[in-house]
């Protein structure tokens, strides 16, 4: 079961570009992606009303899409404006069209009642576009279920054992974080780590322009249902960085991971590593990116792993440890959300 009144990420904005469509299956939903004539992203169901043909495999016409099965034609607002030989429209002859808007080079569906989209509840990601920092964007399709993630990425322990030659050092394993829950609104989740006098990971030395032992900090700022934003950074050791000071040569980091469930069973992940130093470097944005994927990659293999063993025996239970605190108090703010709205359908 997902949340529904609350809004997913689709598509990174160059996904969708001006001349083309995108198919994406959202919440177990056909979802149809693309753009009207001003450049405005625009989500319709992706399944003909007629014969259920896929939208997708048909053509854009103006701000409108043709199925290309019987000729039947959509406008933005879902409503059937033209069926070949056939004068009269019937008013049922629609397909749903879900509330859209652009922020921070993300399109972002609203998959519930479309009387409670309020773009102003999107989450802000600033770094995306802003001219003082740089990141790629990047994509992964998984084989699991979205919660699996969640879990993976509020989990600091794993870093020592799962990324031991990229994200991770040995201090990781057995440092506990600093975890702050608020309940106002759909509730969020602050999680602070800060390693002082510590080795930088691999992934941090390969662009630093200092070496050394460093202090260095992850904080995240995680909402349901996948949405998370991280300050990252490693700062030479001693030079104030726990107090909130950031030297020159620091280095600082901007995170994003947000996960839309595809089914029950797959996920979609966007994600990207911003920094704010050496801004034209296109090498080192390469670099990073590449590095992010390498580690992504490893906690990939591990989690559709984990969803292969969950499948064979879905109702046995996970026991849990204390460094599961952040994960578990992610899933309450879910499971509240889930059985909020629950409640409401009954009523």
């Amino acid at each position: 079961m997902f949340i529904r009144n609350c809004w997913y990420v689709a598509a990174w904005d160059t996904e969708v570009p001006q001349d083309a469509m995108l198919a994406r299956t959202l919440l177990n939903e056909p979802v149809l992606l693309y753009r009207d004539t001003q450049g405005r992203a625009v989500a319709l169901e992706n399944r003909c009303c007629h014969r259920a043909a896929p939208l997708h495999l048909g053509r854009k016409e103006g701000d409108c899409v043709r199925c290309m099965y019987h000729g039947l034609k959509f406008d933005p607002t879902g409503a059937c404006v033209e069926i070949p030989g056939q004068d009269k429209i019937p008013p049922k002859t629609c397909v749903k069209s879900y509330p859209v808007a652009e922020r921070n080079r993300l399109i972002w569906v609203w998959m519930g009642d479309p009387a409670k989209a309020n773009p102003d509840d999107i989450v802000d990601y600033h770094w995306h576009d802003s001219p003082q920092w740089r990141m790629k964007p990047g994509y992964i399709h998984y084989k699991a279920n979205y919660k699996l993630i969640v879990d993976n990425l509020l989990d600091f322990t794993h870093l020592a054992w799962v990324h031991p030659t990229t994200l991770g050092t040995d201090s990781a394993a057995g440092l506990k974080p600093e975890i702050e829950r608020n309940t106002d609104g759909n509730g969020t989740l602050t999680i602070s780590r800060w390693y002082i006098n510590d080795e930088m990971p691999n992934l941090h030395k390969k662009v630093a322009s200092f070496e050394g032992k460093v202090d260095r900090w992850q904080i995240y700022k995680w909402s349901p249902p996948a949405l998370l934003r991280m300050d990252a950074g490693s700062a030479p050791t001693g030079t104030g960085a726990p107090e909130g000071t950031r030297v020159p040569q620091a280095l600082q980091f901007r995170h994003t991971s947000i996960q839309t469930p595809e089914t029950e069973s797959t996920s979609h992940y966007w994600f990207c590593q911003a920094r704010n130093f050496e801004l034209e470097n296109e090498q080192m944005t390469q670099a990073i990116f590449d590095s992010v994927v390498e580690a992504f990659e490893e906690d990939r293999t591990m989690i559709e792993a984990q969803q292969k063993i969950i499948d064979l025996v879905p109702d046995r239970p996970m026991l849990p440890i204390a460094a599961d605190s952040g994960l578990n108090q992610a899933r309450w703010l879910i499971d509240r959300l889930i059985k909020a709205e629950s409640a409401q359908g009954d009523a």
